[in-house]
């Protein structure tokens, strides 16, 4: 499967309301979260945040019925230490870890069997 990292940096924000240039925007009736790409980002509109995320995208569509996706990639990136933040969309899933991380989550990921490329 491929794989896709994307170039922008991004910043994981708990907001007050959604912000223009959000990644994704997560409102659960408790907090609003969004993925904003860090150069859309001002402190001002965050309640919390922690910057210097990269997002790692798979370039395949992720029927429903598929078990255990997730469980698999985010076990292998344990192993190696890599935190991630996960957001899924309709379609496939996307992975955000800190940048201090990306080498280790990429060479992990392509040592199971990923074509990781540098979007």
């Amino acid at each position: 499967m491929k794989a896709v990292v994307r170039a922008e940096s991004y910043v994981i924000a708990k907001l007050r309301k959604p912000i223009h240039g959000c990644f994704a925007v997560i409102d659960d009736g408790q907090e609003i979260t969004a993925v904003v790409d860090r150069s859309h980002f001002e402190e001002r509109d965050a309640l919390e945040f922690a910057k210097d995320w990269r997002a790692i995208t798979f370039d395949a569509i992720l029927p429903f019925e598929v078990v255990g996706f997730l469980a698999l990639v985010s076990e292998a990136l344990a192993q190696v230490g890599v935190s991630v933040f996960v957001v899924s969309a309709y379609s496939t899933d996307h992975l955000l870890v800190k940048e201090r991380d990306l080498g280790n989550a990429v060479a992990r990921l392509r040592a199971i069997g990923f074509d990781i490329f540098m979007a």
